[in-house]
């Protein structure tokens, strides 16, 4: 028998790999999403905040210092404007974020309460947070001097000037930022997901292909019995997908040069438990299939809203609670799990209740399928 299974094994591969179609599909497909992760990433953290800037308190001490220290912020690009001129690059989208400081902002500010400046912004707060975090605390500062100086023009200025040149100790280490990186690696594990079950599917579809097409009849007249052809699709369907795993993840760390944060042997370890869930899923769907059509229809009805909702396109948190308890019924959403658990440094120790609720999904999807092709006349004869 296990000749037999490994014949029909080896059969079933050349056919397959004989299309350059089907290598594209099993191979690029995985990689055009690694490809649709690095663009949707790609000026991610990296971001320059474009900020117009209009001095309407003059040569005033406070307003042109605070005009230095916007200028000088990290990751802002300050340009000097007139209002007019702000408000048509705001519009134009050419600026991101306004700061105006009107007439008396200076005065305001020695006077212990700062007022007359305005930030707007046509994004919203997503884009005003950091400058206003920032701005308002050097404002506040300013402010604190101001009722030192309790209003003379000449003791600000004195207090500012020691302000200034205090001299600060500081150490400061440079870390790399990975969150990028971990998002990237994300969603292109969740793309590999989507086309691991489509590919799956496809390649158990081929019970119902060589049934309609009467293959299956010439095999199971010769010595090849119809279980051990079923053992061969499965077999099949496991090297497909472990080569799919092989061949995206060389590519994320080797040739896309993404860090993943998690040792390639593990990672692909836990894509191939989750291949077994997936084989399981393709069962069920080819058990209650009477045809290639409706197979094809409970695939779109499966594959692709599971995914969805389990966080393979975007992340779930962003999804009602709802939703989420939905996901957690869902094997590819425990996948995504344990790899945000192993980039965030736990060990196989750690998600010990992801792997085995994964290898429960696989366990009862194939217990769902045998149950169903026992009991179907349609269906009995490939087991």
């Amino acid at each position: 028998m296990g000749k037999n299974i490994w014949w029909l094994v080896l059969s079933s591969l050349r056919k397959e790999f004989r299309k350059r179609g089907n290598i594209l599909i099993y191979f690029g497909l995985p990689l055009a999403g690694v490809l649709i992760s690095t663009f949707i990433y790609a000026n991610a953290g990296q971001s320059v905040l474009r900020v117009g800037v209009v001095n309407g308190d003059g040569a005033e001490t406070v307003a042109a210092e605070t005009v230095r220290f916007i200028s000088e912020m990290g990751q802002v690009k300050a340009e000097n404007v007139t209002e007019e001129e702000l408000a048509t690059l705001l519009a134009a989208g050419k600026l991101d974020s306004g700061v105006v400081l009107e007439e008396g902002y200076s005065q305001s500010v020695l006077a212990g309460q700062p007022d007359h400046i305005v930030i707007s912004s046509i994004k919203g707060a997503e884009v005003t947070a950091y400058l206003k975090a920032l701005l308002y605390n050097y404002i506040d500062n300013m402010t604190a001097l101001g009722r030192a100086a309790e209003g003379d023009p000449a003791r600000y200025q004195e207090l500012f000037e020691e302000y200034r040149n205090t001299v600060f100790k500081l150490q400061a280490e440079t870390v790399n930022d990975k969150s990028v990186t971990k998002d990237m690696t994300y969603q292109s594990l969740g793309f590999l997901i989507l086309f691991m079950m489509m590919s799956s599917v496809n390649l158990t579809e081929l019970i119902l292909k060589h049934r309609e097409d009467r293959t299956f009849y010439r095999i199971i007249s010769s010595p090849v019995s119809s279980r051990a052809y079923v053992i061969s699709n499965i077999i099949v369907n496991m090297i497909v997908m472990l080569l799919q795993i092989i061949v995206t993840l060389f590519f994320l760390r080797y040739v896309f040069k993404l860090d993943p944060g998690i040792p390639i042997t593990a990672l692909a370890g836990l894509l191939g438990l989750f291949a077994l869930a997936s084989v399981g899923i393709s069962l069920v769907i080819v058990a209650f299939s009477k045809n290639r059509g409706v197979s094809d229809s409970l695939q779109n009805l499966i594959v692709t809203p599971t995914c969805l909702l389990a966080g393979c396109f975007f992340p779930v948190e962003i999804m009602p609670v709802a939703v989420r308890r939905i996901a957690d019924f869902m094997p590819q959403r425990w996948v995504l799990l344990a790899v945000e658990e192993l980039q965030d440094g736990s060990g196989f120790g750690g998600i010990w209740l992801n792997l085995s609720t994964l290898f429960v999904f696989a366990i009862v999807f194939f217990l769902i399928a045998a149950y169903k092709f026992g009991h179907n006349n349609d269906t009995r004869k490939f087991i």
